[in-house]
């Protein structure tokens, strides 16, 4: 799985990216087909640009081949997406350890409140996912580990489209600024050992939420 770089064919990534918003969002559904003429018709070029837009997303994990059928959005099986949510808590959990011993970044902890107010004033569901990613990017960042954030790094749209599932549920986005909010303010006091409690239970709860939504048949 890749990180779409955005330097190396602006076209193709540019189109990659609005179609990336619209899996995670759920406007596209697991097992619907991309239709490259229809991209192509809607952004106004060639099928080239769209068909390395397809072939990035494939190796993003997003999308999959189906001989006879094509490019389909893929779905993830139930197993598939426990797994996916227990590594998040891992690779957090061995990043608050990671802060504990190298410290607390006051310039992050500064990006992580500015963060803060705008998910304390987004409705929208699909934005508060993707300003939810960074807050939790910024842990990653503190880690000081390189080894940490490209890992995480790699599960971004994959976490990004399951969380959205997770924020639809009535009450859940303010639940989760009022304990983003709460681990900012242990991580200001120094207290790294009652933060990586609190989101380590934030995390939890974000399964039993997706469980929630599984058992829905959704």
């Amino acid at each position: 799985m890749s990180t779409i770089d955005l330097k190396k064919n602006a076209l193709s990534n540019h189109i990659a990216e609005h179609i990336i918003e619209q899996i995670v969002t759920g406007e596209l559904k697991p097992g619907e087909k991309l239709i490259e003429l229809s991209y192509a018709e809607e952004f106004g070029i060639s099928k080239a640009p769209v068909r390395e837009a397809i072939y990035l997303l494939t190796m993003e994990g997003l999308v999959e081949k189906i001989p006879r059928k094509g490019a389909v959005v893929k779905g993830y099986t139930t197993r598939e997406i426990h797994d996916l949510l227990e590594i998040r808590i891992m690779l957090e959990s061995l990043s608050m350890k990671r802060i504990a011993e190298c410290g607390v970044d006051s310039v992050i902890i500064k990006k992580m409140e500015s963060l803060l107010v705008e998910m304390q004033e987004q409705k929208e569901i699909g934005v508060y996912t993707q300003l939810n990613h960074s807050f939790h990017m910024c842990l990653i960042e503190m880690s000081q580990s390189e080894v940490i954030h490209n890992v995480y790094s790699r599960l971004k749209h994959p976490l990004q489209r399951i969380q959205n599932l997770s924020f639809s549920g009535e009450g859940n986005i303010k639940k989760s600024v009022a304990e983003h909010a709460i681990i900012v303010k242990l991580l200001k006091q120094g207290n790294v050992l009652d933060a990586s409690r609190v989101l380590k239970k934030h995390n939890q709860d974000v399964i039993k939420s997706i469980q929630q939504w599984l058992n829905k048949g959704i």
